[in-house]
Protein backbone atom coordinates (compact mmCIF):
# COMPACT_ATOMS: atom_id res chain seq x y z
CA UNK A 1 0.00 0.00 0.00
CA UNK A 2 2.28 2.75 -1.43
CA UNK A 3 1.10 6.25 -3.19
CA UNK A 4 4.84 7.10 -3.72
CA UNK A 5 4.48 4.82 -7.15
CA UNK A 6 2.19 7.49 -8.35
CA UNK A 7 4.80 10.27 -8.24
CA UNK A 8 5.06 10.48 -11.73
CA UNK A 9 1.17 11.26 -11.97
CA UNK A 10 1.32 13.73 -8.79
CA UNK A 11 4.24 15.47 -11.04
CA UNK A 12 2.27 16.31 -14.29
CA UNK A 13 -0.78 17.13 -11.78
CA UNK A 14 1.28 19.69 -10.33
CA UNK A 15 2.61 21.06 -13.27
CA UNK A 16 0.87 24.48 -12.99
CA UNK A 17 1.90 25.03 -9.87
CA UNK A 18 5.62 24.62 -11.24
CA UNK A 19 4.94 27.42 -13.68
CA UNK A 20 3.15 29.33 -11.52
CA UNK A 21 6.02 29.16 -8.81
CA UNK A 22 8.71 29.98 -11.27
CA UNK A 23 7.08 33.13 -12.37
CA UNK A 24 6.77 34.21 -9.03
CA UNK A 25 10.51 33.78 -8.51
CA UNK A 26 9.93 30.79 -5.86
CA UNK A 27 13.19 28.26 -5.33
CA UNK A 28 12.85 24.56 -4.28
CA UNK A 29 14.32 25.65 -0.92
CA UNK A 30 11.52 28.52 -0.05
CA UNK A 31 9.15 25.62 -1.35
CA UNK A 32 10.14 23.60 0.76
CA UNK A 33 10.35 25.97 3.99
CA UNK A 34 6.51 27.14 2.72
CA UNK A 35 5.94 23.17 3.36
CA UNK A 36 7.09 22.83 6.72
CA UNK A 37 5.10 26.12 7.37
CA UNK A 38 1.83 23.99 5.98
CA UNK A 39 2.12 21.58 8.22
CA UNK A 40 3.17 23.56 11.23
CA UNK A 41 -0.67 25.10 10.54
CA UNK A 42 -2.28 21.64 10.24
CA UNK A 43 -0.54 20.33 13.78
CA UNK A 44 -1.38 23.73 15.40
CA UNK A 45 -5.21 23.54 14.21
CA UNK A 46 -5.01 19.48 14.71
CA UNK A 47 -3.73 20.33 17.92
CA UNK A 48 -6.60 22.89 19.29
CA UNK A 49 -9.35 21.05 17.57
CA UNK A 50 -11.00 19.24 20.33
CA UNK A 51 -14.36 19.05 19.37
CA UNK A 52 -14.00 21.89 16.93
CA UNK A 53 -14.88 20.76 13.32
CA UNK A 54 -13.66 23.81 11.67
CA UNK A 55 -10.00 23.16 12.84
CA UNK A 56 -10.08 19.43 11.48
CA UNK A 57 -11.20 20.66 7.96
CA UNK A 58 -8.55 23.04 8.15
CA UNK A 59 -5.64 21.06 9.37
CA UNK A 60 -7.12 18.50 6.70
CA UNK A 61 -6.58 21.59 4.24
CA UNK A 62 -2.66 22.44 5.16
CA UNK A 63 -1.62 19.15 5.37
CA UNK A 64 -2.62 18.84 1.56
CA UNK A 65 -0.79 21.99 0.98
CA UNK A 66 2.10 20.51 2.33
CA UNK A 67 2.16 17.18 -0.09
CA UNK A 68 1.43 19.38 -3.38
CA UNK A 69 4.78 21.48 -2.02
CA UNK A 70 6.31 18.74 -1.10
CA UNK A 71 6.07 17.22 -4.42
CA UNK A 72 6.59 20.74 -5.96
CA UNK A 73 10.01 21.28 -4.55
CA UNK A 74 11.43 18.52 -5.95
CA UNK A 75 10.33 19.51 -9.74
CA UNK A 76 10.86 22.68 -9.11
CA UNK A 77 14.77 21.76 -8.05
CA UNK A 78 15.03 19.90 -11.66
CA UNK A 79 13.16 22.50 -13.92
CA UNK A 80 15.66 24.92 -12.66
CA UNK A 81 18.23 22.67 -12.69
CA UNK A 82 19.04 23.65 -8.92
CA UNK A 83 19.30 20.23 -7.57
CA UNK A 84 22.03 19.41 -5.23
CA UNK A 85 22.99 17.35 -1.94
CA UNK A 86 22.33 20.29 -0.13
CA UNK A 87 18.69 21.17 -1.37
CA UNK A 88 18.03 17.46 -1.08
CA UNK A 89 19.24 17.23 2.88
CA UNK A 90 17.40 20.60 3.48
CA UNK A 91 14.03 18.86 1.97
CA UNK A 92 14.19 15.30 4.01
CA UNK A 93 15.18 17.15 7.47
CA UNK A 94 12.13 19.59 6.66
CA UNK A 95 10.21 16.84 5.95
CA UNK A 96 10.97 15.03 9.09
CA UNK A 97 9.93 17.77 11.00
CA UNK A 98 7.05 17.84 9.12
CA UNK A 99 6.29 14.62 9.92
CA UNK A 100 6.41 14.89 13.63
CA UNK A 101 4.25 18.49 13.68
CA UNK A 102 1.47 16.57 12.07
CA UNK A 103 1.53 13.44 14.14
CA UNK A 104 2.03 15.80 17.62
CA UNK A 105 -0.23 17.49 16.51
CA UNK A 106 -2.66 15.03 16.28
CA UNK A 107 -2.18 13.22 19.91
CA UNK A 108 -2.04 16.61 21.46
CA UNK A 109 -5.73 16.90 19.92
CA UNK A 110 -7.07 14.03 21.21
CA UNK A 111 -4.97 13.90 24.47
CA UNK A 112 -3.36 10.64 23.51
CA UNK A 113 0.24 11.50 23.71
CA UNK A 114 1.96 8.06 24.20
CA UNK A 115 0.15 6.86 21.50
CA UNK A 116 0.97 9.82 19.41
CA UNK A 117 4.98 8.56 20.47
CA UNK A 118 4.43 5.41 19.33
CA UNK A 119 3.21 6.42 16.18
CA UNK A 120 6.19 9.08 15.79
CA UNK A 121 8.24 6.69 16.27
CA UNK A 122 6.74 4.87 13.71
CA UNK A 123 6.70 7.44 11.15
CA UNK A 124 10.45 8.63 11.49
CA UNK A 125 11.93 5.08 11.63
CA UNK A 126 10.31 4.19 8.35
CA UNK A 127 11.60 7.63 6.95
CA UNK A 128 15.04 6.46 8.66
CA UNK A 129 15.00 3.18 6.95
CA UNK A 130 14.22 4.44 3.52
CA UNK A 131 17.64 6.77 3.52
CA UNK A 132 20.01 4.42 5.24
CA UNK A 133 19.87 2.21 2.29
CA UNK A 134 21.25 4.94 0.21
CA UNK A 135 23.76 5.77 2.76
CA UNK A 136 24.85 1.94 2.51
CA UNK A 137 25.05 2.37 -1.37
CA UNK A 138 21.46 0.62 -2.21
CA UNK A 139 19.38 2.81 -4.01
CA UNK A 140 16.45 4.62 -1.45
CA UNK A 141 13.26 3.53 -0.64
CA UNK A 142 10.38 4.70 -0.97
CA UNK A 143 8.21 1.73 -1.13
CA UNK A 144 6.47 -0.64 2.29
CA UNK A 145 3.53 -0.59 3.74
CA UNK A 146 3.27 3.11 4.54
CA UNK A 147 4.96 5.50 2.70
CA UNK A 148 5.09 9.73 3.37
CA UNK A 149 2.52 9.43 0.22
CA UNK A 150 0.17 7.19 1.82
CA UNK A 151 0.81 8.99 5.59
CA UNK A 152 -0.45 12.45 4.33
CA UNK A 153 -3.72 11.19 2.19
CA UNK A 154 -5.06 9.10 5.53
CA UNK A 155 -4.49 12.16 7.59
CA UNK A 156 -6.09 14.33 5.33
CA UNK A 157 -8.72 11.98 4.52
CA UNK A 158 -9.57 10.91 8.35
CA UNK A 159 -9.15 14.60 9.45
CA UNK A 160 -11.52 15.54 7.10
CA UNK A 161 -14.04 12.66 7.55
CA UNK A 162 -13.57 14.10 11.45
CA UNK A 163 -14.48 17.73 10.50
CA UNK A 164 -17.44 16.60 8.82
CA UNK A 165 -18.96 14.18 11.41
CA UNK A 166 -17.92 12.90 14.51
CA UNK A 167 -17.21 8.81 14.47
CA UNK A 168 -15.44 6.49 16.78
CA UNK A 169 -15.27 2.88 16.86
CA UNK A 170 -15.01 1.33 20.34
CA UNK A 171 -15.12 4.31 21.72
CA UNK A 172 -12.02 5.30 19.86
CA UNK A 173 -11.85 8.13 17.80
CA UNK A 174 -10.72 8.16 14.16
CA UNK A 175 -7.78 9.88 15.17
CA UNK A 176 -6.88 7.69 16.99
CA UNK A 177 -6.95 4.82 15.55
CA UNK A 178 -4.92 6.82 12.76
CA UNK A 179 -2.38 7.07 15.52
CA UNK A 180 -2.42 3.35 15.95
CA UNK A 181 -2.27 2.69 12.17
CA UNK A 182 0.99 4.85 12.22
CA UNK A 183 2.80 3.00 15.10
CA UNK A 184 1.95 -0.36 14.24
CA UNK A 185 2.37 0.00 10.63
CA UNK A 186 4.73 2.16 10.51
CA UNK A 187 7.42 0.14 12.49
CA UNK A 188 6.24 -2.94 10.07
CA UNK A 189 7.36 -1.05 7.44
CA UNK A 190 10.46 -0.17 8.84
CA UNK A 191 11.02 -3.46 9.21
CA UNK A 192 10.26 -4.81 5.59
CA UNK A 193 12.81 -2.28 4.28
CA UNK A 194 15.28 -3.54 6.55
CA UNK A 195 14.76 -6.91 5.54
CA UNK A 196 14.83 -6.37 1.90
CA UNK A 197 17.58 -4.09 2.41
CA UNK A 198 19.86 -6.66 4.20
CA UNK A 199 18.96 -9.11 1.41
CA UNK A 200 19.75 -7.04 -1.42
CA UNK A 201 23.20 -5.94 0.45
CA UNK A 202 23.53 -10.23 0.99
CA UNK A 203 23.08 -10.58 -2.55
CA UNK A 204 25.56 -7.96 -3.39
CA UNK A 205 28.02 -9.18 -1.49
Amino acid sequence: MTLDGFRPLADRAVAPLVSAAKRAGLGPDTVSVLALLAAAGAAGSFAVAGDSRLAYLLGAVLVGCNGLLDVLDGILARELDAASPAGDLLDHVLDRYADIAIVVGLAAGIGAFGLGLAAVTGVLMTSYLGTQTEAVGLDRVYGGLLGRADRLVLVGAVTTVTGVVDVSVEGVSLVGWLLAVFAVVGHLTAVQRFYYARRDLRRAG
